[in-house]
């Protein structure tokens, strides 16, 4: 059981945690990618990428590299079409892992880095959109009372008459 929105690991792009909303919605997977540049290694095609796995962060990103299982016409949610590349990556949920597709875009505009669609949940996952974080909390940083500010620091000056 999971809920409307996750962490999840990507291990084999070398991304410990990335935010996901699940979308039952959209059949295929994508990940928020720049730079994007096709590669040959090997006689085969691979794409090198930039990710910003930080939500809300530009300033943090992750340069990864992967092997095209496709290059896939994908509608996007505005009802445009484009040509992505399609990889395929190990996805780590909770206590599980499995291999998905994903494809490459920018989603720098959306609010998550990710989009986990059906085709990577089928027979795996049930989703209760009232939920979140059903198998990874967020690690929130421990709050720090703010000090109170000390009057002793400024000495009190009787005014002379």
């Amino acid at each position: 059981m999971i809920g409307w929105r996750e962490w999840v690991g990507l291990p084999q792009l070398d991304i410990e945690e990335i935010k996901v909303k699940i979308d039952t919605g959209a059949r295929t997977s994508a990940v928020h990618a720049f730079n994007i540049k096709p590669i040959h290694r090997d006689g085969e095609d691979w794409v090198r990428f930039d990710v910003h796995p930080i939500q809300r962060n530009d300033t943090v990103y992750k340069t990864c590299e992967a092997e095209v299982a496709d290059y896939r016409w994908v509608t996007n949610s505005g009802g445009g079409r484009e040509k992505r590349f399609v990889i395929v990556t190990t996805l780590r949920l909770g206590s599980g892992a499995w291999p998905i597709e994903v494809t490459l875009t920018d989603r720098d505009q959306m609010g998550f880095r990710m989009l986990l669609g059906r085709t990577a949940m089928e027979r795996r996952l049930i989703v209760d959109p009232a939920r979140s974080y059903c198998l990874k909390k967020t690690r929130r940083k421990e709050k720090v009372p703010k000090p109170k500010p000390s009057y002793d620091a400024f000495p009190i000056i009787e005014e002379e008459e």
